[in-house]
């Protein structure tokens, strides 16, 4: 690995091969010229060394500055045209709900009961695509609505995993995407606050499932079993979750799952007051969890069916390529299917047009490591 001085280093720079900001992080992928604001980022942060295994290039850069697209746009453009309608109709139906319940105002149960019914639907017809849309279509600040949805999607994800059989998946997604209504009747000075919380307003935080549940219940009319996975949703499996201090399989089966789905969510989500981890630091966080927080099998079943490195992660193959994982594989877990965005000389790959490259068939190509897409420019 070669050291490389920040003071050294000039705008319209290429590699070889990526070079690193720290063991984590990717400053420039392989042939991408650095940018001087780039440089400036690192000065500015008092970072003086970057490090490579590539060599310096001559020349201008062999990528046609009209070929040049945001990885985001790599991301999103071959799945962007058929899930923006089903997910912005989604998305609006449930801020409409959320809406509702705030202003204490009256909610057709008949909305919410088409949610649940299209996100079943449209994981059992195209899981994978689904998954990897919602998870990288927004990458700013997430919304309640957001977070709602996408725990509900994870939290169906698991339950088809486990082989529910989808008349029972509707109590489980029902009380997935409700699961913090009660949210919305805690003062949003509290809901929002960036700093930490004083003792009365973390036991009002702490009444939220309770809420939640009254609202399922009384309100919307939904059975026990809808409205119990809110109120469960905050119990550990340890015992030491609130509000009753369950532990085990003393807490519903739903509810376990929508913990797992829930925390993964919140970690891998912008918020006001932190910025979102990538679905590998989000997975390697809970893995760690042995026994405490979550349920272990419904974890076990979690990871088997998103993968180490989630749908939609954004890797570095040994080849200096860079993909976005679209299968994942549960009995070889470190070598999913991966689509190139980024080929081996730097040149982004649009549209349909990027190779699948299975890393349990070639056993040449192996990833590296997860990165984050921002660190990658644009």
């Amino acid at each position: 690995m070669k050291v490389i001085k920040v003071s050294e280093l000039k705008a319209g720079d290429r590699f070889s091969k990526p070079v690193y900001i720290d063991q984590d992080n990717i400053l420039v992928p392989p042939n991408v010229p650095l940018k001087q604001k780039e440089i400036d980022r690192l000065i500015r942060w008092g970072i003086e060394t970057v490090t490579t295994e590539g060599d310096l290039l001559s020349g201008d850069s062999s990528v046609d500055k009209s070929k040049k697209v945001s990885l985001a746009t790599l991301l999103k453009a071959p799945l962007h045209q058929e899930f923006l309608k089903t997910y912005t109709t989604l998305l609006e139906g449930m801020r409409a709900v959320h809406s509702a319940v705030k202003e204490r105002q009256s909610i057709d149960t008949a909305s919410i009961d088409k949610i649940v019914d299209t996100i079943v639907k449209v994981l059992k017809d195209k899981r994978e695509e689904f998954v990897q849309y919602i998870f990288f279509e927004n990458t700013g600040e997430s919304t309640f609505a957001q977070n709602a949805l996408h725990c509900a999607t994870l939290s169906t994800l698991i339950g088809m995993q486990m082989g529910i059989l989808q008349h029972k998946l509707f109590p489980l997604t029902t009380g997935a995407l409700l699961h913090d209504v009660g949210m919305l009747r805690i003062p949003e000075s509290i809901v929002e606050k960036q700093g930490k919380l004083d003792p009365k307003e973390a036991q009002t935080i702490k009444v939220h499932p309770i809420y939640s549940y009254t609202i399922i219940k009384k309100e919307l009319n939904y059975s026990d079993e809808v409205a119990i996975v809110a109120l469960q949703h905050h119990e550990r499996w340890d015992g030491q979750g609130y509000p009753k201090g369950l532990s085990g399989k003393q807490i519903h089966l739903y509810a376990r799952i929508v913990s797992v789905a829930d925390a993964y969510e919140a970690m891998i989500s912008k918020r006001p007051y932190r910025n979102s981890m990538i679905g590998y630091q989000a997975m390697k966080s809970l893995l760690s969890d042995n026994g405490r927080r979550f349920d272990p099998d419904v974890l076990k079943i979690f990871i088997q069916s998103m993968g180490i490195y989630p749908l939609g992660s954004v890797v570095l193959l040994s080849d200096s390529s860079i993909g976005s994982v679209i299968e994942t594989n549960p009995e070889s877990p470190l070598r999913p299917k991966v689509k190139i965005l980024i080929d081996p000389k730097g040149v982004p790959v649009e549209g349909a047009s990027g190779e699948v490259i299975d890393l349990e068939v070639e056993k040449k190509v192996f990833i590296v490591k997860a990165v984050d897409p921002a660190t990658l420019g644009s």
